[in-house]
């Protein structure tokens, strides 16, 4: 009788198994692309099968890293709110001018406008929020519903974002001081003043710098409610006089099609005012629990109410020709209502509050630096911390650098940076319907709490294209600056996540080269090269599978093939004492499959969860964050922030 197709099957497979041979490749008729390098070098050496069960240390540590996790949710949506509040209100003092300039007495429309939109984003980033609270987003949105490639664009996205946040932040609160005193220095110096100050304090940590960022806001929103009652007082006794003439003045000659390109062109420009809402989900892992909707609905209250109605209220009192002067129009108008008092208030406010935003670029940086570190993208240095803060210090100082690079690179020029400051942040809010469009088609079994209409997801995309165009229109050059930073920083990102392939390329240009081989300077490059190809590699990953469904278990590790640069894999199942059957004989399957990566398979007895997963990560010495599986399901009890592995498939 002919042998039933199952076991015939598995006879091929153990009889492939059997007949290798220990140590040698697992390839031979393919030749090697190397002239000096045989198919030993490809060869990443045979997996192996073990069976583990975690010690009791091993659960302690994993205990005790949760629980580290959790005690990091430290910020409230008070907190929360003011490291993001502090840039998105901060924009009064910056954005005013530049919209004015180009919608005149149409401003307050086009501010309010601009405000609106963000109604289109709210639901957006709660769904993505609900179903990914992991810190470092878009990045981390992108990382774990596309590819790595995709999710590098985005982390340039932001961290350009964060850089001109920090930047206009800083050049602003320098040009607004210059505005009513005379400096002893240049305002350039004056900025990198700020970028120094601020730097000493994100090195006290993020509980310390939550409280001065709440600390600011505070200060800030008690002077602008001084400032507004004080306005509202004026403009009662002087009556609409002054409103009606600048109307008047504002809109002669003026057809209607000219009037709506005014306030169309202030639509564009007042998106300015918006940036800082993109800051909240970098640091949603900090936030305590159901607070991450409040953040948002805080900000975006605080910036419809406050930009739309101090301007409003600035054209209600101040001459038009004054306020199109672009001075600083709010202490202005604080001398004209108040006096010399509440003018220094104003000014002291703003040099604070416009600060405090460089703190927000820095804090939310640095999520995104360290997440980059930890996925390997940049090296384990970044995070190093201060023993006594625990800020990570070197991720600091280097972002700091880097935007003062930025800076100098355009000759200190305000206008240049905010200008591309505004294009970087329609891009990075694109970032957010796009990656939840990804989500679902890639990632619809994921357990979210909140789930938008489509229509909010189409909105979004089409305000960020439709205002984008507006101001590529106004400004052509804020294109070539935009395109100039981003490709500059995707090339380092790229040259970074693809260290083994470079030195491949350089390898094979050394083999080319006999002479090179020959001249005592330079016949040692060709080993120092595959030492280093070789250690690069050396760093394990693991999956986390449920299944022996080798389809499936295929296609993951040609996601790590194609996304991490290693040579181990550990493929890891749970289990409570039932195995899938196919499991062994798979893992075998893959392991030759795969000439260049070894493929353990680890048999661990226990439940599949945060606990055990962090047990594991402490036992094997592989961080949660180079920890792969699929995507859970509904019905999955663990918060997956709390599993701290990224999700690859379906």
């Amino acid at each position: 009788m002919s042998p039933l197709f199952n076991h015939s099957h598995f006879d091929i497979v153990l009889r492939r198994q059997h007949s290798r041979k220990e140590g040698k490749p697992k390839f031979t008729a393919v030749p090697s692309r190397f002239l000096n390098l045989t198919n030993d070098f490809e060869f990443a050496g045979w997996g192996s099968i073990s069976h583990l069960t975690l010690t009791p240390q091993d659960i302690c540590h994993g205990e005790a890293e949760l629980n580290v996790f959790r005690e990091e949710q430290v910020l409230g949506q008070f907190t929360a709110s003011a490291l993001a509040a502090n840039d998105i209100l901060g924009g009064v003092f910056y954005t005013l001018p530049s919209v004015v300039a180009v919608a005149g007495v149409y401003s307050p429309i086009s501010l309010f406008v601009a405000a609106l939109t963000l109604f289109l984003w709210r639901p957006v980033m709660e769904e993505m929020a609900s179903a990914l609270p992991i810190s470092g987003a878009s990045y981390t949105y992108l990382l774990n519903v596309s590819t790595k490639p995709v999710a590098l664009l985005g982390s340039a996205l932001l961290l350009l974002d964060f850089s001109a946040t920090a930047v206009v932040s800083a050049a602003t609160a320098a040009s607004y001081l210059a505005g009513e005193v005379t400096l002893p220095f240049p305002v350039y110096v004056g900025a990198v003043f700020v970028f120094v100050l601020f730097t000493l304090v994100s090195l006290l940590g993020l509980r310390e710098s939550a409280r001065v960022a709440t600390g600011v806001l505070a200060m800030h929103v008690l002077v602008m409610i001084t400032l507004i009652i004080a306005s509202v007082i004026a403009w009662g006794r002087g009556g609409m006089a002054q409103l009606s003439s600048n109307w008047t003045l504002g809109h002669v000659d003026l057809s209607p099609a000219a009037i709506a390109r005014q306030v169309f062109n202030g639509i564009c420009i007042g998106m300015l005012g918006l940036t800082g809402f993109e800051c909240a989900p970098a640091y949603i892992s900090k936030m305590k629990q159901n607070c991450y909707p409040k953040v948002l609905r805080n900000l975006h209250i605080s910036v419809l109410v406050l930009t739309s109605g101090i301007m409003l209220i600035v054209l209600a009192l101040l001459p038009l020709d004054v306020v199109e002067s672009g001075s600083n129009i709010l202490s202005l108008l604080a001398q004209k209502v108040a006096g010399k008092w509440l003018r220094i208030m104003v000014v002291i406010d703003a040099v604070v509050v416009l600060c405090a935003g460089v703190l927000t670029g820095i804090l939310s940086a640095c999520e995104l630096l360290v997440k980059l570190s930890c996925d390997r993208v940049l090296p384990r240095a970044f995070l190093a911390t201060v023993p006594a803060t625990g800020a990570p210090y070197v991720t600091v100082i280097s972002f700091i650098a880097f935007s003062a690079l930025i800076y100098a690179s355009t000759g200190a020029s305000l206008i240049v940076i905010s200008q591309m400051f505004t294009m970087v942040w329609l891009a990075v809010m694109a970032l957010f319907p796009i990656s939840l469009i990804l989500l679902r088609f890639s990632r619809p079994r994921l357990p979210r709490a909140s789930q938008c209409s489509l229509f909010f997801v189409a909105g979004a995309i089409g305000v960020t294209v439709t205002v984008a165009a507006g101001n590529v229109a106004m400004a052509p050059t804020i294109a070539g600056w935009f395109a100039l930073y981003l490709v500059i920083l995707l090339v380092l990102f790229y040259m970074s996540q693809n260290k083994v392939i470079l030195l491949r390329w350089m390898y094979w240009t050394y083999d080319q080269l006999p002479w090179l081989h020959r001249l005592q300077f330079t016949k040692g490059w060709g080993d120092g090269l595959i030492r280093r190809m070789r250690n690069l590699r050396r760093q394990e990953v693991c999956l986390l599978v449920k299944t022996d469904e080798i389809n499936n278990l295929f296609n993951m590790i040609l996601y790590v093939r194609h996304n991490e640069e290693t040579s181990r894999l550990k493929m890891v199942h749970f289990h409570s004492g039932d195995i899938p059957s196919e499991m062994e004989a798979n893992a075998k399957i893959l392991d030759e499959a795969f000439p260049e990566i070894t493929v353990d398979l680890i048999l661990v007895k226990g439940q599949f969860d945060p606990k055990n997963l962090a047990a594991l990560s402490h036992h094997l010495n592989i961080p949660r964050a180079l920890m792969f599986m699929s995507s859970p399901g509904p019905n999955f009890r663990y918060p997956v922030a709390e599993l701290g592995a990224r999700i690859i498939s379906i």
